[in-house]
């Protein structure tokens, strides 16, 4: 029976276990697989990585305390948390899928929240158990935009069991088992943005959700000396990623110049208003899901917006995509 189970720290201060001074409380309730050891991947990025030196309570540049699933599941039952959905990410380690499935039937027991599930890739039949246990959704993180890319991070000399093409295949599998799949795209690992946002077209096509993220360097991975991405470059893709998603672009009417994005390929009042909607500049992923400060510090620069953006950041973003005064 699972016992313990991890808490992004915004998470736990909404439910009431945290002391923290929250400045946009998280909309889903992130929950991580709790396991003793490490990971049995080796993802360059990943703190819980099997070779990370890093604190072993950290996800990306998040906190996840301890805490005990019983508790956290009655305070996600009777608690004013304002949780639109709940995520349920997991490490992988052997009997990682029982501990899922019962992660997940015991939180729908007690409550009505969609529950998405992030792990690795999984055969068929536990895709299926898990949809039956509950899962709204299932995703599979990508996190590279190439094939050569995934394996020099996540696959091949890191993880010889992980393979761009098998997370492909899972994901084609839970798009036809459960109806919802996700996956992430962490842009900043060396790609260009012709190469993220062609990647995201060819997902889009697929019916697979994308949440784009920003490599975050973490203190004891192999990747801790890298540059988190360029904001500029960002604002591109996103800009480009919430137009493919939303019907308004795609990628081959978009113009590229030595792997920029020079041209978006939609007419100039289109443009104006989805720029000035502040939305593509928002956290993507699943529905319901704000992710506040999961790629940067409330200092700034923020990559993902976890709110709408004020006209002020607004123009300063038309700035950063070198739009400034055209409208």
């Amino acid at each position: 029976m699972v016992k313990y189970i991890r808490v992004a720290l915004g998470t736990g201060v909404l439910l009431g276990f945290c002391k923290a001074k929250l400045q946009v409380a998280p909309t889903t309730a992130h929950l991580l697989t709790y396991f003793e050891g490490k990971c049995l991947a080796n993802c360059k990025f990943c703190p819980q990585a099997r070779e990370s030196f890093s604190d072993q309570k950290m996800l990306s540049r998040v906190e996840w305390p301890k805490l005990e699933l019983e508790g956290v599941i009655e305070s996600l039952r009777t608690s004013d948390h304002g949780f639109k959905r709940i995520c349920v990410q997991s490490v992988n380690y052997a009997g990682v899928v029982e501990d899922l499935l019962e992660i997940v039937s015991r939180i729908k027991g007690t409550c009505d929240l969609p529950i998405s599930v992030a792990c690795h890739p999984l055969p068929s039949q536990d895709i299926k158990r898990l949809a039956d246990a509950g899962a709204e959704r299932i995703g599979i993180a990508l996190d590279a935009a190439t094939p050569e890319l995934f394996e020099a991070i996540k696959g091949k000399g890191a993880n010889s069991f992980y393979s761009w093409r098998t997370h492909l295949h899972a994901l084609e599998e839970v798009k036809k088992i459960v109806g919802k799949a996700t996956t992430h795209l962490v842009a900043g690992l060396g790609e260009s943005e012709e190469e993220m946002v062609s990647t995201i077209q060819v997902l889009h096509d697929q019916g697979i959700t994308v949440g784009l993220f920003a490599f975050t360097p973490i203190k004891g991975t192999p990747l801790a000396k890298n540059s988190s991405p360029d904001v500029s470059a960002y604002r591109r893709v996103q800009l480009a990623h919430y137009l493919i998603a939303n019907g308004f672009g795609r990628a081959e009417k978009m113009k590229f110049e030595n792997g920029r994005v020079i041209s978006f390929g939609v007419d100039e009042n289109t443009l104006e208003l989805v720029v000035n909607s502040g939305a593509p500049f928002m956290t993507s992923g699943c529905p319901g899901c704000n992710r506040p400060f999961y790629n940067e510090s409330p200092l700034g620069p923020i990559y993902n917006y976890p709110r709408k953006p004020t006209e002020g950041e607004i123009e300063s973003i038309k700035d950063e995509l070198g739009l400034a005064g055209r409208y």
